[in-house]
């Protein structure tokens, strides 16, 4: 996207010169917060693992088929023993999900699945395993796997990484709306920082108690917490009386969810903040009105848009244009800069305020959380195939635009359609009787 010479970047430059770049910050908190769950080493080897995991279930046809029965037998025996609650739409059967860095939610997706399914996936596992037909790699990685899934630190860790993505998801999936502008973004970033910080206080001890009853569910054995714990990536000193508790209370648990804290401190507030704060200088109808922030905003977000002079008579600009909108009765009542930017084209103020009217549509164009060029690119791919490779540009714009805004195309029906076409050919055939 960003690449110097043959990138999308440098070739929309190559058109339009004073474009500006924006990397997706929401995209960018993705990966920083995948990066940030695997700073702790038995986190980093979990994915690693579950990720094998998946993959030998899902190797072939035959194991998936059978990890559904399990599954659906697993379903059936839990609703008789009353552990599940029925109802439409409740305890349905699905597959296990692979984990992917660039993909929104898939983590947390694939250790829902693997939770919910971690039964129907040992009865698959140990199938294989004991297989006599099977290939010696199949039993192999079966057992390897099976081995895995049976321990007391993969089944901590599963539970761990559920609870923290399951709050971290709830913002993952708000960055992605269209219309999420900068304050709502902050907001949500903040309350993720609270709830994971209320996780660190008060959620070791049901945090502790599930992942025990889980292991005694599912046969699993339980360590002596009191025990003197063992690293083996560190060296071996006697008067280390560190005890496995302590290992997954404070080694694991308190250090992944600050991981997470810091990522979101560093990763997307800080930038989001200092944005925040330059805008918000900007609004004439509050005390905060800065001419320095403001001129600062101008140099250090959009140092393309505007020359020396334009900067000088932007400066020009500011006190009239303080003291003109804080009393003109159309604008100071407005909400928000998007309808002050509206009601100064509507009063006909931009003309006398150009630089400053260009300022305020730069602001408010500017994006922080959308994901919806991410969509486009990924649509496109779609809809450009390599057996439709030639389309025209207005034709691929006009597909494309359809598949991205599924949800209002969805409204109109085939129907519809004909009519507006059939009307618009009786237009241009009576035109044509006319002439």
């Amino acid at each position: 996207m960003r690449g110097e010479w043959n990138g999308l970047k440098a070739l929309i430059l190559q058109e339009c010169p004073y474009a500006y770049y924006i990397h997706c910050l929401a995209h960018q908190l993705q990966l920083a917060l995948v990066a940030a769950s695997r700073e702790v080493n038995e986190v980093h080897n979990f994915f690693q693992h579950a990720n094998f995991v998946v993959n030998t279930v899902s190797a072939s046809p035959k194991r998936n088929d059978e990890l559904l029965e399990n599954q659906a037998t697993e379903i059936a025996r839990e609703i008789e023993l009353g552990e599940l609650d029925t109802g439409r739409g409740a305890n349905q059967i699905g597959s296990l999900q692979r984990a992917g860095d660039t993909r929104w939610s898939s983590h947390y997706k694939s250790i829902k699945s693997l939770l919910k399914m971690f039964a129907a996936t040992v009865s698959v596992l140990t199938s294989v395993a004991t297989d006599r037909s099977a290939t010696r790699n199949s039993r192999g990685d079966a057992a390897g796997a099976l081995k895995i899934l049976n321990t007391f630190d993969f089944v901590f860790i599963l539970h761990l990484m559920e609870r923290i993505m399951k709050i971290r998801d709830i913002l993952c999936v708000k960055l992605q709306n269209k219309s999420l502008d900068i304050a709502n973004a902050l907001d949500c970033v903040s309350n993720t920082k609270s709830l994971l910080v209320e996780l660190r206080e008060d959620g070791w001890e049901s945090l502790f108690e599930d992942v025990k009853s889980f292991c005694v569910k599912h046969e699993i054995d339980i360590p002596d917490m009191d025990q003197r714990y063992v690293d083996v990536t560190k060296s071996r000193n006697k008067h280390d009386n560190t005890t496995v508790i302590h290992h997954y209370k404070v080694d694991v648990f308190n250090v992944a969810i600050d991981q997470q804290v810091i990522e979101l401190n560093d990763r997307f507030s800080s930038q989001v903040m200092e944005l925040l704060d330059l805008c918000s200088s900007f609004d004439p109808r509050h005390d905060a009105f800065d001419k320095s922030k403001i001129c600062t905003l101008v140099e250090k977000f959009y140092p393309a848009d505007f020359s020396s002079q334009e900067r000088d008579r932007l400066e020009c600009e500011l006190p009239h244009f303080q003291l003109d909108t804080f009393n003109h009765p159309e604008i100071k009542n407005c909400k928000s800069l998007a309808d002050m930017t509206k009601g100064i084209i509507k009063t006909g103020k931009s003309s006398d305020y150009p630089m400053v009217e260009r300022l305020l549509r730069l602001v408010i164009t500017l994006s922080v959380s959308t994901a919806t060029a991410e969509r486009a690119f990924s649509a496109m791919k779609l809809v450009n195939t390599r057996l439709r490779s030639k389309l025209g540009d207005d034709f691929l714009r006009h597909c494309t635009i359809v598949y991205i805004e599924k949800e209002i195309a969805a409204k109109f029906s085939s129907k519809d359609i004909i009519e507006i076409f059939d009307t618009g050919a009786r237009k241009s055939s009576f035109k044509l009787i006319d002439m």
